[in-house]
C-alpha cells in the first residue's frame, strides 16, 4: 500500500472507531437512570455514587427529608455534565471491543505470525490488568472517602457536588488502571531482550521504594488507605513480573544450548569461550574454561652425542672420491 492508501485506511479506521464509542455513549446516556432489573442491572448513576453512599450519614448531608444518598449541584449545568461524563466513560468501556478491533486489524496486517501471537497476549493481559486495577479502585474508594471526610470531625458535614466527586473518583480508576500497566510492561521489556530478570531481582529494593514514593504522589486523594493499596499491589506486581522474566531467561538458555548442541562440528558457535551470558550468568556449560592443573616436572634429558658423517669410497675413473655429510670431495 502506497502512504495515501494507508492514510484513507487509518482515516476509515478512526471514523469506525468513533463511531463505536458515539454509540455507546448513547446507550450509556440512558443507563445513567435506567437499569435492567430482569438482568440484576442497576442503573449506572446508582453504580457510580454508591462509593459516595458507603460513607457513614454522619458524615454527609441529605437534602431530600427522606435520608436518600444524593449528591449537591450547585450550577444549573452541573447535573447535565455529570450525565455527559458518566455517558462517555461507560460508552468507551462498553464499546471497547470494537475500537479495539478497528485498532487491530489497521497494525495486524503489518506483523508476522510470531509478533501477532504476542501482541494478541500482550493486549488481552494489558487489557485485563486495566480492568482490574478500575475494579481494585472503586473497592478501595469508600475506605478512602471515609478516611478524606472524617478529618474535619464533628464540626463538619460533606456535601460534594457532581463535578468534584466524578473527577475524584474516574481519577482514581485511572490511576489504578494505568499503574497496573507497569509490570507488563517491564515483561515486554525482558521478552525484547531489552532487560534481563536477573538484573530486576538485583533491583528490588530500589524498585520497591520507587512504587512506594510514586503511589504517595499518583494517587488523588494522597489517603494512606488508597496510597498504601496501590503501593502493596504495584509490589505484588513487581515480584511477579521479575519471577516471569527470569524463567523467560532460563527458557532462552535452554533453547539456545539445544540448538548449539546440534550445530556441526566444522560450524563455531557464537558464544565465545568462557563468556558469561549478558545477565552475569555462565551459559549452562556452553564456552566455559575448565581449571587445568600444572603438568609435572621434566627430568633433564642427557645430551646426544654428535653423529659421525659416514664417508663412502666411491671410484669413477678419475681417481679417488668420498661423499661425506658436507659433500662430495676429490680424494688424490
Amino acid at each position: 500500500m502506497t502512504l495515501m492508501e494507508h492514510l484513507y485506511e487509518l482515516r476509515h479506521r478512526m471514523f469506525l472507531a468513533v463511531l463505536a464509542i458515539f454509540i455507546g455513549s448513547a446507550l450509556g446516556f440512558i443507563w445513567f437512570s435506567v437499569g435492567i432489573p430482569a438482568w440484576h442491572i442497576r442503573p449506572l448513576g446508582e453504580i457510580l455514587i454508591e462509593p459516595y453512599c458507603a460513607v457513614p450519614p454522619t458524615r454527609r448531608v441529605t437534602f431530600n427529608g427522606t435520608g436518600t444518598c444524593t449528591l449537591l449541584a450547585t450550577t444549573p449545568f452541573s447535573t447535565l455534565q455529570l450525565r455527559l461524563t458518566a455517558a462517555v466513560m461507560a460508552g468507551a468501556v462498553l464499546s471497547c471491543p470494537l475500537w479495539l478491533y478497528q485498532l487491530w486489524a489497521y497494525v495486524g496486517p503489518a506483523l508476522y505470525s510470531k509478533e501477532k501471537k504476542f501482541a494478541l497476549s500482550f493486549t488481552g493481559i494489558g487489557a485485563a490488568l486495566f480492568a482490574g486495577g478500575m475494579v481494585l479502585a472503586y473497592l478501595v474508594i469508600p475506605e478512602a472517602l471515609k478516611v478524606l471526610l472524617g478529618f474535619g470531625g464533628q464540626y463538619v458535614d460533606a456535601a460534594l457536588d457532581p463535578q468534584g466527586y466524578y473527577k475524584f473518583l474516574i481519577g482514581m480508576m485511572l490511576i489504578f488502571g494505568v499503574s497496573l500497566e507497569l509490570p507488563l510492561l517491564l515483561v515486554m521489556l525482558n521478552f525484547a531482550g531489552v532487560v534481563k530478570g536477573a538484573k530486576l531481582a538485583k533491583a528490588r529494593r530500589y524498585a520497591f521504594f520507587g512504587l512506594i514514593v510514586f503511589a504517595g504522589i499518583a494517587v488523588p486523594g494522597n489517603d494512606p488507605v488508597s496510597m498504601s493499596v496501590l503501593a502493596v499491589t504495584l509490589c505484588v506486581l513487581y515480584e511477579c513480573a521479575v519471577q516471569v522474566s527470569k524463567a523467560h531467561d532460563r527458557r532462552k538458555r535452554k533453547v539456545a544450548a539445544a540448538s548449539y548442541a546440534e550445530l556441526p562440528d566444522d560450524v563455531a558457535s557464537s558464544l565465545e569461550p568462557g563468556g558469561p551470558d549478558s545477565d552475569g550468568s555462565p551459559a549452562d556449560g556452553l564456552g566455559t574454561v575448565e581449571h587445568i592443573d600444572a603438568p609435572a616436572p621434566v627430568d633433564q634429558a642427557e645430551p646426544i652425542p654428535a653423529a659421525v658423517n659416514p664417508v663412502i669410497s666411491v671410484d669413477d675413473g678419475r681417481g679417488d672420491t668420498t661423499q661425506s655429510g658436507d659433500g662430495w670431495a676429490d680424494v688424490t
